[in-house]
């Protein structure tokens, strides 16, 4: 089929069905890019978005099937041999993955990983022209050539996400797909990144894909958005439209999901008794590595404050400023070198092994991956028991029916389906579920939720949320959240408090804070924040 006219890719009545299913996981799916354009595909988990991605560069499980017409630059992909498929892998496509590390090799510098693309699409250029090239495309995306010998892990996440960027434009593709590609990172490297990209991708004249479940960061950085539902585009037109007014059913949803998300919590609870007090709270580490020197790193450095039952208080900062160390801290998972950490009037870092450990059932954490933290060769109903078992609170047979019972408190329904499943089994949104289940097995009276939702999808970001607040209003339980996110802090919590190189920079309430910021750092916080347009 002839290139139609002006566009870089079009997709009409595309279909896709996985090896050993019988549901298409797209089905009917009309959509184009123009040259030069930025279009933000966005949906539900589930839908079909990365699916889309995979079946523009066919990279797609042995066995697939594909209907229809799937044609970039001017090629219809489906069939071109595997010369061509090479080929459209860098030259006509880029692409950009939500984990850096599953498109970078652990044993390869970032120099290698960018003279091995060229070298292999670029034969006839000399030895020393691919070197300069690599270190050019090093510069372009923000990394100094002094980082050419550098292997992955000595990158950050940003660092590392900015290499896939550089090999994605190598080549200078007509299209670069971008496949959630800050999902992993904190909201100002993820602003950074993004910049990065598009600025590129206006330098090259390359069209951008971004697929997102972040509806405000498809509007900050694409013209254009599309919305997929069940393997077809149901809406699609200029971004502050759609998100102004959608038209479709799931776009509403969506809009109606993140626009809870930012909503605003405008007064603190009436409750003025103490839960938890951390007072010059410090953490240090000594280091003797070629980076620090032989100096004491001040991870948390003098910190302190209160939380109150039934409140929620915001911990935000960039990457690295002491966050999850604060956080650790406060359970007793690392070494404190000064202040105190008070949990109900006692002192934790006094406390001997006994009395530690019958104190801190009051203080349950709800990890940033579910699936890290849930054993998964134990069913879901045993998973929660494990805690009820390991403090000797009741029988294990007793344990069954407290069990469903917690999983019905947290949305799970029926709970006697979900006792019996494995957690590979579940959604994202319903494994976090089980490990606030299990976190409420003990009646805490503290939940600590570290980065709990930066992984989910926006829509499921906002159910996890609201069950939170439920769950606090009925329960009274005080909560403290662990983010990045400012836009997500001031909308959860009654007050937050922003961290910066381990002390405290500036707190207050969460709207104040996000609509007049003081500090630098909060104010480059909120810039990064991409927020929905507002009527």
């Amino acid at each position: 089929m002839p290139k139609s006219s002006g566009h870089v890719l079009k997709i009409q009545q595309f279909r896709l069905r996985y090896p050993n299913s019988m549901y298409w996981i797209l089905d009917g799916l009309d959509m184009s890019i123009s040259a030069g354009e930025c279009l933000a595909l966005v949906g539900s988990s589930g839908c079909g978005k990365s699916s889309v991605a995979r079946a523009i560069i066919q990279l797609l499980p042995d066995g697939s099937v594909c209907e229809g017409d799937l044609i970039l630059a001017g090629k219809e992909t489906g069939q071109l041999d595997q010369m061509g498929l090479r080929r459209l892998r860098g030259e006509l496509a880029g692409f950009v993955f939500q984990d850096p590390m599953t498109r970078l090799n652990p044993l390869m510098t970032a120099g290698a990983h960018l003279l091995d693309l060229l070298r292999a699409h670029r034969p006839g250029k000399t030895s020393s022209w691919r070197e300069s090239r690599a270190k050019e495309l090093l510069q372009k995306v923000g990394i100094s050539s002094k980082r050419f010998g550098a292997f992955p892990h000595e990158l950050s996440g940003g660092m590392r996400q900015r290499l896939v960027i550089a090999l994605a434009i190598a080549l200078e593709p007509p299209l670069i797909i971008a496949d959630e590609p800050t999902t992993s990172l904190d909201v100002a490297v993820a602003n950074q990144v993004m910049g990065q990209l598009r600025s590129l991708c206006d330098d090259l004249g390359s069209s951008l894909l971004l697929i997102t479940h972040d509806l405000a960061l498809a509007a900050r950085w694409c013209e254009k958005i599309s919305i997929l539902d069940c393997g077809q585009i149901v809406e699609s037109g200029l971004s502050k439209e759609i998100l102004l007014n959608p038209q479709s059913s799931i776009g509403r949803r969506l809009v109606s999901s993140a626009c809870a998300r930012e909503g605003g919590i405008k007064s603190l609870p009436s409750k003025d008794r103490l839960i938890l007090q951390v007072n010059s709270l410090r953490c240090w580490h000594q280091s003797s590595s070629e980076f620090f020197g032989n100096n004491w790193i001040k991870a948390v450095d003098g910190v302190s404050f209160t939380l109150q039952f039934g409140e929620s208080l915001g911990i935000v900062g960039s990457s690295g400023c002491g966050k999850s160390t604060l956080c650790r801290a406060i359970m007793g998972l690392a070494p404190i070198r000064g202040g105190q950490v008070i949990l109900q009037g006692k002192n934790i870092v006094d406390l001997h092994q006994d009395d530690f450990k019958a104190t801190m059932k009051a203080m349950q954490m709800v990890f940033q991956d579910p699936l890290a933290c849930l054993n998964p060769r134990m069913k879901i109903g045993e998973a929660i028991a494990d805690a009820l078992l390991i403090h000797k609170i009741c029988t294990k047979t007793e344990t069954r029916q407290i069990s469903r019972d917690l999983l019905k408190q947290v949305g799970l329904t029926p709970p006697e389906l979900y006792q019996q499943r494995y957690p590979s089994q579940l959604s994202g949104g319903q494994q976090q579920r089980v490990v606030i289940a299990r976190a409420l097995a003990l009646n805490p009276k503290l939940l600590i939720c570290d980065e709990s939702i930066s992984m989910l999808d926006a829509e499921t970001q906002s159910e996890i949320l609201s069950l939170l607040r439920d769950l606090q209003k009925r329960l009274g339980l005080a909560i403290l959240l662990i983010t990045h996110d400012l836009s997500i802090a001031s909308g959860f919590c009654h007050r937050i408090i922003v961290l910066d190189h381990g002390k405290i920079v500036e707190e207050g309430l969460g709207e104040k804070l996000f609509n007049a910021p003081n500090s630098q750092i909060t104010r480059r916080l909120v810039e990064a924040c991409p927020i929905l347009p507002r009527k």
